[in-house]
């Protein structure tokens, strides 16, 4: 199943396979989520993240806003590890680019926060 397609992105606002979003979201290989909410807003918790855990993707990209206000704490990052999941973080304006890239060859997900 190919994963979601983010055709641009601006603080506040996403575009993926056509669609215009303005909350954070997470894609993963044949679904968006939208509306992507966290428990503790700007720390992403291994809570936040139990559809990607259930997806079982290669690789995993956050995005952590547009200043890179949100924080991915040690625990949360050796969660991922934990199973078997590759990380990267960067800012949203390059993580989405970074997604894309590796969603071509890889089951990819990606986790975007798009203000801040």
């Amino acid at each position: 199943m190919r994963a979601p397609e983010v055709e641009s992105y601006r603080f506040g606002h996403m575009v993926v396979d056509g669609e215009e979003y303005t909350n954070d979201l997470i894609l993963l290989p044949g679904r968006v989520i939208s509306n992507w909410w966290r428990d503790q807003g700007h720390r992403l918790s291994v809570a936040d993240l139990d559809e990607v855990f259930d997806a079982h993707p290669e690789v995993l990209v956050v995005g952590t806003g547009s200043n890179g206000v949100m924080d991915v704490p040690e625990k949360t990052r050796q969660a991922i590890r934990d199973a078997g999941i590759e990380l990267e973080v960067a800012r949203t304006g390059e993580a989405w680019k970074r997604y894309n890239d590796l969603r071509d060859g890889r089951a990819a997900a990606g986790a975007f926060h798009l203000t801040c």
